[in-house]
């Protein structure tokens, strides 16, 4: 018998659905016999390609891409301390089903937990394609949260 935790991967955007896929995964822990270890894993968009970094430092676009990342993960890292919850963060850089489902191999992550839908309109056209693409890809059980 695995006595190891589960591994449960949250990709967080910061954007709403995110937040309520983070409140289930801290909600289901209780339900586990050893609480999971918390992933949090934000995926930004890589912009600097051709022409932009033969004027922008490569890293100042690491710092920028960091940046980013780290603003979008402080309304979840702030939940988790307030909680008294440990978890590990990172910040990637690529496609973001590709780089989610990538994490999950390389990181042994038994769960990932994501909100099946965006706002609404284009983001939520691209947000269902990146929810489809990572059910697609992933090797592991993948949880949509409402």
């Amino acid at each position: 018998m695995n006595s190891q935790p589960c591994k449960m991967l949250i990709p967080f955007d910061g954007t709403p659905g995110a937040q309520r896929a983070l409140e289930y995964a801290v909600a289901c822990r209780d339900m586990f016999r050893q609480p999971p270890v918390l992933l949090l894993l934000n995926v930004q968009w890589k912009v600097a390609t051709g022409n932009v970094k033969l004027f922008i430092s490569q890293d100042t676009i690491h710092d920028y891409y960091r940046e980013q990342g780290m603003s979008a993960l402080q309304p979840a890292r702030a939940r988790l301390d307030a909680l008294e919850l440990p978890y590990r963060y990172h910040v990637s850089v690529g496609t973001p089903a590709d780089t989610i489902a990538q994490y999950a191999r390389e990181h042994g992550v038994d769960q990932i937990v994501m909100c099946r839908k965006g706002k609404g309109g284009l983001q939520e056209f691209l947000l269902g394609s990146v929810v489809a693409r990572v059910l697609h890809l992933a090797e592991c059980p993948v949880l949509l949260v409402r």
